[in-house]
């Protein structure tokens, strides 16, 4: 056995020796001699040109336009940073920093940095984009305040390059324009909700009328003067509010709806200081309430300045853009389906 084992043995590995040793040359190329390759030759041209570094380190990476932009407003900020810290401005106690008054430019949305850089722009990259404009603008303001010109003019012609010209103008559009009064001391207002439009004329309500002089009628006559009789308090009712020529409770039979409407005057302590004449269209009750409520703010807010910032952290002030949802094609409403039957 152990015989027979070696003679195997020395077959197989005979065979393996000569499969090995000896390669397959293809038929086609019996009749033909191969010829070595020719070596690679390179020119002398490519050689001797040398390769210049690139201008920057992000160059070998996808969006080398926008990280050379962060980098330097990294480098922007440091800088400002450090002027301010040398001139003692950084960092700023809370009552300084309470007192600059910090502006909001517009900045240019992602879209249009997206064509600056020319390339994508994803929320990420445009949010780290903006937070460190928010922080160079911010050094730019506290100079400002400062007084520190040549520092603020520096800073200002970075920030410069990033704000939009489209949202200035659209900025300027939104500005809310003065309300303007006529000779009888009225206002004239406009106020809106969902589909309801409301023009409003607010009235102020003299309650007292102006002394008696020695050239009066009465003083001429040698009479009593009747000021204390005539000009007696003038007791508020709802139909001080007229919408429509109707009394408030006559045109919105809801309670809610009142509320709403006389809810800035609640707000503003000035119940029962004002008329009101109001013409409304379009919309149902919960909308023409809305903008009745809209217009008298604006109204109030004009006649009453100091009661502007309680108008404005009560929302009453703004319009609300809410509206209506549309209603869907093979839908019962805006999202309410039909009930599903199986057979």
């Amino acid at each position: 056995m152990n015989a027979l084992r070696r003679q195997l043995h020395a077959v197989c590995t005979q065979q393996r020796h000569y499969s090995v040793a000896r390669s397959f040359i293809p038929p086609s190329q019996l009749s033909r001699p191969q010829q070595p390759r020719p070596p690679r030759s390179f020119s002398t041209e490519e050689e001797s040109v040398p390769k210049n570094p690139p201008q920057s380190p992000s160059f070998y990476t996808g969006r080398s336009t926008y990280y050379d932009q962060v980098s330097q407003l990294e480098k922007a900020i440091s800088s400002a940073r450090g002027a301010l810290k040398a001139l003692q401005l950084h960092p700023l106690p809370e009552f300084a920093y309470d007192s600059v008054n910090f502006l909001r430019p517009s900045w240019k949305t992602q879209e249009e940095l997206a064509v600056d850089f020319q390339s994508h722009m994803s929320t990420t990259r445009y949010r780290r984009l903006i937070v460190l404009l928010n922080q160079l603008n911010e050094c730019h303001s506290i100079a400002r305040t400062a007084g520190c010109t040549d520092l603020a003019d520096g800073i200002q012609h970075i920030v410069t390059m990033f704000e939009s010209t489209k949202n200035k103008i659209s900025l300027s559009k939104r500005k809310r324009k003065p309300v303007v009064f006529d000779e009888y001391g009225r206002s004239y207002t406009v106020g809106k909700r969902k589909t309801s439009s409301a023009r409003i004329w607010v009235i102020p309500i003299h309650t007292s009328a102006p002394p008696a002089t020695e050239d009066s009628l009465e003083a001429m006559l040698g009479i009593e003067s009747i000021q204390d009789n005539a000009m007696s308090p003038v007791k508020v009712t709802p139909t001080t509010i007229l919408v429509n020529n109707l009394p408030l409770a006559d045109y919105f039979p809801l309670v809610a709806d009142r509320e709403r409407v006389t809810r800035p005057f609640k707000v503003a302590g000035l119940l029962g200081a004002y008329n009101v004449f109001a013409l409304v269209r379009g919309g149902g009750t919960t909308g023409q309430s809305g903008a009745l409520a809209h217009g008298i703010a604006k109204g109030l807010a004009a006649h009453e300045p100091e009661v502007e910032m309680l108008l404005k952290k009560a929302k009453l002030l703004r319009r609300d853009p809410r509206m209506v949802e549309r209603k869907k094609t093979g839908l019962a409403k805006a999202r309410k389906r039909y009930t599903w039957v199986k057979r």
